[in-house]
């Protein structure tokens, strides 16, 4: 495939950083296909779908000896239990991601930089991938595709996000569930600043439709580190709601709730076989992507 090097999110440089990362994906990409079809109704429907173009790291026992020695090409049978993935990306567009410090990337952009990469990386291993931003309502709803024109479409629309009104990741999620009918993998990219009890319901609701869950939960760093020194004004950048304190006297209280926010959720996504990563933005997208993709292949 050619590549969409013009685009903000998805830069030349990156590319060839995640080429790197292809062969990984695919394997964990595999790990998921296989999560989706786990049910007392295995190998009932494994009827020949369709053939796709070998590449390496596949199981050379679905090669088709009679389609090689026909055309000289290496294909793979695939059959409805092996058919590829359908990914949909949650991407939180609320007032909050739109925080940065020190001049850094935003959450938002951090998101759309990630979205980007996996939106890529799914189509160039042919899986089919959407987008849906979201936050107190649905903002973009693209259903998954997974051509190279699909992918131009993912990343113009990445390009026109914009921080927008309050979070409301619960009811989203909720709503999402209901309309997404066909089992496939959902990717949620979020600060999850909403309720966490219903967040995790509607976490719960996509795996009660049989989804499999990675959801990345987005910091900036000083939002872990709460390195602030002097008096501050604090905004909260969904109500406006403004707080001045010394951060003296609130820095330990603070770092303790903030280790049990993202503690609880651990703890409730791993209860829940949900995907459950923590990423800031002072990491490198591709680096975490890289340390995650290598962490789920040595586990799978």
């Amino acid at each position: 495939m050619s590549e969409p090097s013009r685009y903000k999110f998805l830069k030349p440089e990156a590319v060839a950083r995640l080429k790197n990362l292809s062969l990984t994906a695919r394997s964990v990409v595999e790990g998921f296909i296989s999560g989706l079809h786990k049910s007392p109704y295995r190998g009932f429907s494994v009827e020949f779908a369709e053939h796709r173009e070998y590449t390496p790291g596949d199981n050379i026992r679905y090669l088709d000896w009679q389609a090689l020695g026909r055309t000289d090409r290496l294909y793979i049978k695939q059959f409805e239990e092996e058919t590829n993935l359908r990914s949909t990306i949650l991407l939180d567009t609320s007032a909050s991601m739109g925080y940065s410090s020190k001049g850094g990337v935003s959450k938002l952009e951090y998101g759309c930089f990630l979205a980007a990469a996996l939106g890529y990386l799914m189509v160039k291993q042919q899986d089919s991938v959407g987008l849906v931003t979201f936050d107190n309502e649905i903002r973009n709803n693209i259903p998954p595709r997974g051509s190279e024109t699909h992918l131009n479409v993912l990343l113009r629309r990445l390009e026109e996000v914009r921080p927008g009104e309050v979070t409301k990741v619960g009811g989203i999620f909720h709503r999402l569930a209901e309309t997404l009918k066909r089992r496939g993998l959902i990717i949620i990219i979020s600060d999850l600043y909403d309720d966490p009890k219903e967040v995790m319901r509607g976490l719960r609701h996509f795996r009660h439709k049989r989804h499999e869950v990675i959801l990345f939960h987005l910091f900036d760093r000083s939002e872990l580190d709460f390195p602030f020194d002097r008096l501050t004004q604090f905004i909260d950048l969904e109500t406006d709601e403004r707080l001045q304190v010394d951060p003296k006297y609130v820095r330990d209280e603070y770092l303790a709730q903030i280790e049990a926010f993202i503690n609880g959720y651990r703890r409730e996504c791993s209860e829940g076989h949900i995907e459950y990563v923590v990423t800031d933005t002072s990491m490198p997208y591709e680096k975490m992507l890289t340390e995650y993709l290598g962490r789920r292949k040595r586990f799978s």
